[in-house]
């Protein structure tokens, strides 16, 4: 399976707190819920489309106990997402959080070497082995260059402080446009792969 991560950023890169005011505050973040003034029908669909690649889902801990509290109680057959969560093979990176605690059904916890582990995962046949936001876990999978393909959805908002998934520590990358669009309502989808970093001079 390849490995991608599907994340929401501002334009200034950060990833926290997407959704809702009170999602992450952690570290005093105040400006949550900050894709909601420009989610539109196109941003649904685009979204949608990545989890059709879907065959299983990696989260860290934090992230899958937020999912975990949510999507189980979402039954609507019609609903894609749901049912690609609900039916799909779950994979926790976590050394603290219990067998018992991973409640949410086909859910299995990775403890130890967790990079490790998902190289192994990354072995199975499937289509996609998928992220979708965990800042921690992101940032580990892209300093450890285990990442295929980044589907980075770009707000036009700038938040200041907060989670990044690129910052000063992290590798020099360069990346192969596979596509990108801008929708109706200003958000950039880009879908990159990853390619050896380069630079030259304009002499």
């Amino acid at each position: 399976m390849k490995l991608s991560v599907n994340i929401f950023l501002t334009l200034d890169g950060v990833m926290q707190g997407p959704g809702g005011r009170e999602e992450d505050t952690s570290g005093g973040f105040d400006h949550g819920g900050w894709v909601v003034p420009h989610f539109d029908e196109r941003l649904g669909q685009i979204v949608d489309e990545y989890f059709q690649q879907a065959d299983a889902f990696l989260y860290g801990r934090g992230t899958y106990q937020i999912m975990a509290a949510h999507w189980p109680t979402v039954t609507d057959t019609d609903d894609p997402v749901a049912t690609k969560f609900n039916a799909y093979p779950k994979y926790v990176v976590s050394n603290s959080l219990t067998d018992a605690e991973a409640s949410w059904e086909h859910s299995t916890v990775l403890r130890g070497d967790a990079l490790a582990a998902i190289r192994d995962l990354k072995k199975q046949p499937g289509n996609e082995l998928q992220v979708h936001g965990c800042w921690q876990l992101a940032r580990s999978l892209h300093a450890a260059g285990l990442i295929d393909v980044y589907r980075l959805l770009v707000f036009p908002v700038v938040v200041g402080s907060g989670k990044r998934l690129f910052d000063a520590d992290g590798p020099a990358s360069g990346y192969r446009t596979v596509s990108a669009e801008t929708t109706p309502a200003g958000v950039t989808s880009l879908v990159l792969e990853p390619v050896p970093f380069s630079a030259g001079d304009f002499n």
